[in-house]
């Protein structure tokens, strides 16, 4: 079944279709608002968040600043960093960065999940040899991993990487207390990455979500899977451990093509096609589940950003949307590799296909805590910004951060 002979999915887009004059994001997204030029809510969000950075001497400055804190804490230590490593272009080229440019010691970790493909491991393990930098390479339990993620599948919500997402983030932070590593750097960045509509899937950092789904359709205790707590994630690690987390490539003018390029021709990088394809699984979920059960091609935001950032022109965009996201024979090699790999009946497979979608909201979970949370935090922080002067909390920070 197909986006287009789904009658589930004709709920989800209830108004008149409409494309951002500025970039390729439509009312595929139902949270979408345009102003009277037609330009999205998303394009003005991302001018007035590079506005925010300053000019390039500010951000010059602060990424200085961050530097020098990374490198004092990290003084008389074998690192002063520690990062995730995915295989994708952006956390290879932040690896790279922070090493030939910055001059930091980071300690790089990776979570095997078991959907790593070939060209993934290679691209990790090249790099890291190249780098010079340490690796280590966290396993998950396989047992366990594919009963989460049938259970995330079976449940019908949109974000299928939950269970992934959730996994890398906890592990890493992990490692970090293991080592005593407090700075932590994120290869996120708004120039290519700034467009993502939330109605297209839910913070994978709630515990509470996650557990929920896997109560109502897992099938065995999760008993090592490294789940992160609302307590560790917004109290301790922030303000009572004070891990802090860095976004270099936001001071810089980073360029995706640029990146490959540079990744290509100095670590022998090479490319998987598509944004997070290093992971079958994600490839999976991204090009096929998403487009046709919801009708969400998360194309459209990954090409919307490098549009609002310069460094894709709208025609050509356009051009690549037009390109089908599967060649029939592959998909149907994907699709029987998934449902093995997950223990799937292909008879269930199309059943839940077929079924209505559903939303992190038809499940037990705590967007409306965390959302008194930030609404707290900021009333809080503006208070004592009022009568003393003061920055935002460390805590205010962390609930704020995109994931």
């Amino acid at each position: 079944m197909n986006f287009e002979n789904n009658p589930h999915t004709k709920s989800l887009h209830k108004h008149p279709y409409q494309a951002c004059t500025r970039c390729v994001m439509d009312t595929s997204d139902p949270e979408i608002q345009f102003d009277e030029q037609g330009v999205c809510n998303h394009c003005r969000h991302y001018e007035a968040y590079v506005a925010s950075l300053g000019d390039a001497q500010a951000r010059a400055a602060k990424l200085n600043q961050t530097v020098q804190t990374l490198k004092a804490a990290g003084q008389n230590r074998e690192y002063d960093c520690i990062m995730g490593l995915s295989g994708g272009v952006d956390s290879s080229y932040l690896a790279h960065y922070a090493v030939r440019t910055l001059g930091l010691r980071p300690l790089v970790v990776h979570v095997d999940s078991g959907w790593n493909s070939e060209l993934a491991v290679s691209n990790i393990e090249t790099m890291c040899n190249r780098l010079g930098i340490d690796l280590h390479t966290l396993v998950l339990d396989w047992d366990e991993m594919r009963d989460l993620q049938r259970a995330y599948f079976r449940s019908g919500v949109p974000n299928l990487d939950v269970p992934q997402d959730h996994a890398f983030n906890a592990a890493m932070v992990g490692e970090a207390k293991k080592y005593g590593i407090r700075n932590v750097l994120n290869g996120g960045n708004m120039q290519t990455e700034s467009i993502l509509p939330t109605a297209w899937g839910y913070d994978a950092s709630d515990p509470g979500s996650l557990m929920a789904i896997h109560k109502r359709f897992g099938t065995m205790p999760l008993k090592t899977y490294p789940l992160r707590s609302d307590f560790s994630r917004l109290l301790f690690d922030p303000c009572i451990f004070g891990m802090r987390v860095h976004r270099p490539l936001e001071y810089i003018d980073y360029n995706k093509f640029a990146a490959k390029k540079l990744l290509h021709e100095e670590l022998g990088w090479r490319d998987y096609g598509g944004k997070h394809y290093e992971s079958r699984f994600t490839k999976f979920f991204q090009a096929h589940y998403l487009p046709t059960k919801f009708g969400y091609d998360k194309r459209k935001a990954h090409l919307a950003s490098l549009i609002v950032s310069g460094q894709l022109s709208r025609d050509a965009a356009l051009q690549e949307l037009a390109v089908p996201l599967y060649d029939a024979e592959e998909l149907e090699s994907d699709i029987t590799y998934f449902c093995k790999k997950l223990s799937i009946p292909r008879k269930e497979y199309e059943e839940v296909m077929a079924s209505p979608p559903k939303t992190h909201r038809d499940y037990p979970n705590r967007e409306a805590a965390y959302a008194r949370m930030r609404r707290a935090t900021q009333f809080a922080s503006r208070a004592r910004h009022a009568l003393f002067g003061r920055a935002p909390t460390a805590l205010q920070h962390v609930v704020n951060t995109p994931r």
